[in-house]
């Protein structure tokens, strides 16, 4: 059996990133990856927020666009646009951008076995059972699972995480019809609060996609929906499809049980607006791995403890008010999305938008609406004033 000081289950960029900072302090560290590919098949839209490159190393070429705005879609194609003079976000190479984290985390001194299928852990004993592979069984003084929506590592001491099915299409218009530096952004009440996506790859190609609670039956008439109705889309050729579960946000969900922890999507460390994780997650890995170089040097595995607490600390209020937006258009009908964008057009929202509007970030674009008025007036009282209570 094997023995490393810190086993990571999952190869995924924040396994792989925060197994990278591991290493580099001088630990023994390892990854099992249940693919025999890394970052195969792509089940992300690649759209990644400007802090991508404060929280990780991103090479320009794994950067296909920079986005400089978007076009935001009523159900009646009522369009807000939407600008920043500086990228806000970038369109990545997500499975090579996945592949050259972990090549980063084995040139650290990170052992990576792939084909490496965990069964279940010894929270206790810090021991993990595998399936089909050589190394039945693997120890480690600190485990952390970052193994995805659904996480083995998280089942062993977690109830079942909630989670929204996705599905994307790669498309080609076969005519010049995007921006390259905006996305489109549809909502419709039939699928909040989720909501659709196509983000250009060039002039002529994107991915359009959705995330929703509906089934993956519905998610594939709904997308084929989009595209024949949308004249941005209308008559596009499918070129690959993709389908992914995205986890629902879970603040309750416990992070931490003796020697083991849970990073990135097994943690449920994602947006509630968007179901995004990786900005927050990059960051959780450099909380995580503070914490772990504490503990391990302590020898102290109480000290794992010190990791939801920074978490919370960190992303709490942000969370909150992410859900209370989540929660606002889950109640809205399509007719009150359509007097929400026209309203918001009158009240010269685009600017405002422009000014404050964040990916990763939203709680200052809804305090700066809230001060000027516009939430009132767009929204019905009972939820305006619960967002406005959010700042009291």
């Amino acid at each position: 059996m094997k023995n490393y000081d810190v086993v990571v289950v999952g190869a995924g960029p924040v396994g792989s990133t925060f197994a990278r900072y591991m290493a580099e302090k001088g630990f023994k560290v390892a990854i099992l990856e249940k693919k025999n590919e890394i970052g195969v098949p792509l089940q992300c839209a690649g759209l990644l927020g400007k802090k991508i490159k404060k929280v990780n190393i991103l090479p320009d070429e794994f950067i296909i666009n920079s986005v400089n705005g978007a076009f935001l879609h009523s159900p009646d194609n009522t369009v807000l646009s939407v600008s920043k003079k500086k990228p806000e976000a970038y369109v990545l190479d997500r499975v090579g951008y996945d592949k050259f984290l972990a090549e980063l985390a084995s040139n650290a001194g990170v052992d990576i076995f792939l084909n490496h299928k965990v069964v279940n852990v010894d929270s206790l004993n810090g021991i993990i059972n595998l399936k089909n592979s050589e190394n039945t069984k693997i120890s480690a003084d600190i485990i952390v699972g970052a193994d995805g929506h659904s996480s083995v590592v998280s089942r062993s001491f977690n109830s079942p995480s909630e989670s929204f099915q996705a599905a994307q299409y790669l498309i080609d218009t076969r005519e010049k019809r995007f921006k390259n530096d905006f996305v489109h952004l549809y909502v419709d009440s039939k699928i909040s609060p989720g909501f659709f996506w196509a983000i250009p790859l060039s002039e002529t190609t994107a991915r359009v996609g959705l995330f929703s609670d509906a089934n993956y039956q519905k998610l594939t008439s709904y997308l084929n929906e989009l595209i024949s109705k949308r004249p941005e889309l209308r008559g596009s050729t499918i070129l690959k499809k993709y389908y992914g579960i995205i986890p629902k946000q879970d603040s309750s969900k416990s992070l931490v049980k003796d020697r083991v922890m849970l990073l990135g999507d097994a943690a449920s460390q994602v947006k509630p607006t968007t179901g995004g994780g990786l900005i927050m997650g990059f960051t959780c890995a450099e909380i995580a791995s503070k914490v772990t170089t504490q503990a391990l040097e302590a020898e102290d595995i109480t000290t794992l403890e010190n990791y939801p607490k920074s978490y919370h600390d960190n992303f709490k209020k942000e969370l909150k008010v992410q859900l209370m937006v989540h929660k606002v258009f889950k109640s809205l009908s399509d007719s009150d999305l359509d007097y929400m964008f026209r309203k918001l057009k009158e009240e010269g929202a685009e600017d405002i938008i422009s000014s404050y509007g964040d990916m990763d970030t939203q709680s200052p674009l809804v305090k700066e609406m809230l001060k000027q008025g516009i939430i009132f007036s767009i929204l019905p009282k009972m939820l305006s004033r619960g967002i406005s209570s959010l700042w009291k």
